[in-house]
């Protein structure tokens, strides 16, 4: 028998205007960490749709060979029954379900229709065990954090008797620490004989687990790198994803003219939107000036997202306290369409679920959050609103058909330029950028940090959360850093460190639980 345990052969997927796949040819290695890379769009994520039967046998030509066998899986759950599981970015779980029933959901444990939930809860805690959770089957999802529910996304592969585990950013969403144990499960997944493809933009998680790394660029395989064999370096990948080398991470932002003070926040307090007596900011103090790029680091549930949706328009908390001054006079905002008038955007974290309107356009997003700016007399101008996307499409590089492509189908990448677009083309004097980069590869992040220079040229002021401290010690000129609803430290980018930020939340954390 071959030691592969998959071969993909000649895989070609068209789709209307593009060639998303174009003869791809990939080989996974029985009991072994295969990695899948290149840039947004560049077809990863669609040639494990094709393998795992999200799109069918006939929608592509090319043959996939799974233990030796040619497979033709009509659907999901083919792919399933020969124990080929794919766990998306988008974690397919049901909020208000136990975690019991999410595992088994499409998979239940029942005799002659009816559900056996003593055999549930009982696999339910020994496939926890597996992973090293210990909470209780009947939790609600929603209950719990991202971190674990990734974990429960593995459990819900193991009940289905995973051979073939693919993972597609499953480190996306999830801080260092959680990072790190689910990269621990998978090499320990491997020793118990499930094999693993994942995709991933962290490349310094891929060269830590994986045992080959397929590199494709353009819908096209560019080569397959062997741990032991090849040298494998970030730079050597990056090359062959985006086919010459970059040498920067981070472009250098040049004629850097930072002036006064033109917002600030004080005393910004904020409690909870469903446990009222329950408060998430405290006391904040900000400042940001004019030009400038202002940082906000700090961990997962430090309060760095609920901070920014509470400035922006109070889209998070309740009783909120604290004033908010722009050149130098206090504004009120109280939701976001004041906040828009006031020159203020955010580009959430969650480019999918709150940043677009996946089913819409590209040009109809652009164009969503300054609907005056096409309009006259309050009726829409079509041809200005062509005009305007098809300017943004060019300035932004956002590739697609036209700007009448759905933004559903576009990249991860491409996608986060059409949020950037949107809220530019609102002319916004302050930006809120959190985690602008988040799921994208490098060539794109490149390509967004340019654009956040271009801005600050223009004399505009941007406020950056990031989970990555690289960064924002390689994007910002001073940062905050935030514990649990606390600003616990500031520091400018010519003393901060990754290390002196760390030290800055983890000394912090004790005298935060004193007050």
């Amino acid at each position: 028998m071959s030691e592969n345990i998959l071969e993909m052969k000649n895989i070609t997927k068209l789709f209307p205007g593009v060639k998303a796949l174009d003869n791809v040819n990939l080989k996974v290695k029985q009991n072994q960490i295969h990695a899948l890379v290149g840039e947004n769009g560049a077809g990863k994520s669609t040639l494990m749709n094709v393998l795992s039967g999200v799109y069918p046998h006939g929608s592509y030509t090319g043959d996939i060979i799974y233990k030796g066998e040619v497979c033709e899986f009509k659907e999901i759950t083919d792919s399933e029954k020969k124990g080929i599981v794919i766990i998306h970015q988008e974690l397919a779980l049901i909020p208000y379900l136990s975690i019991a029933e999410n595992i088994f959901l499409g998979n239940e444990q029942a005799n002659n229709g009816i559900i056996n939930w003593d055999i549930t809860l009982s696999k339910t805690i020994e496939l926890l065990k597996k992973v090293g959770l210990t909470d209780n089957p009947n939790t609600h999802i929603h209950t719990i954090g991202v971190g674990k529910q990734q974990l429960v996304e593995i459990v819900k592969a193991l009940a289905k008797d995973v051979k073939l585990l693919i993972l597609d950013e499953p480190t996306a969403a999830l801080n260092d620490d959680d990072s790190e144990r689910l990269l621990d499960l998978l090499l320990e997944l491997k020793n118990h004989g499930v094999t693993s493809i994942i995709i991933s933009h962290k490349l310094n998680e891929i060269t830590k687990v994986a045992d080959e790394i397929t590199v494709i660029r353009d819908g096209s395989t560019i080569e397959t790198l062997v741990k032991g064999v090849d040298e494998i370096t970030e730079d050597r990948i990056i090359q062959g994803m985006v086919g010459r080398e970059l040498t920067d991470r981070y472009p250098v932002r040049e004629n850097k003219n930072i002036g006064d003070i033109f917002f600030e926040v004080k005393n910004w307090n904020v409690f909870d939107s469903d446990t009222v007596d329950l408060q998430v900011l405290h006391n904040i103090n900000i400042n940001v000036k004019r030009g400038e790029v202002v940082g906000i680091a700090g961990l997962m549930g430090a309060g760095r997202t609920e901070f920014a949706m509470s400035l922006f328009g109070r889209t998070f908390g309740s009783n909120i306290s604290g004033s908010i001054i722009k050149d130098g006079k206090e504004i009120h905002i109280k939701d976001v369409p004041s906040a828009i008038n006031h020159k203020i955007a955010y580009v959430t974290e969650d480019r999918k679920s709150a940043g677009l309107v996946l089913l819409d356009d590209i040009k109809r997003n652009i164009t969503l959050a300054n609907l005056a700016g096409i309009s006259k007399n309050n009726i829409i101008d079509l041809n200005r609103e062509i005009v305007v996307a098809e300017d943004y499409r060019k300035k932004m590089n956002i590739k697609s058909s036209s700007i009448l492509q759905s933004t559903g189908n576009l990249s991860g990448g491409n996608q986060q330029k059409v949020v950037l677009s949107k809220w530019i083309f609102s002319n916004p004097d302050l930006l809120i950028l959190d985690e602008p980069t988040r799921g994208i590869d490098v060539g794109a992040k490149y390509e967004i940090y340019t654009i956040i220079n271009e801005l600050i040229s223009q004399g505009k002021s941007i406020i950056m959360i990031s989970s990555e401290l690289s960064e924002i010690l390689g994007m910002c000129d001073r940062i905050y850093v935030m514990n649990e609803g606390y600003i616990v430290g500031e520091q400018d980018r010519e003393v901060a460190s990754q290390e002196s930020i760390m030290r800055c939340i983890m000394q912090n954390k004790r005298r935060i639980h004193e007050y």
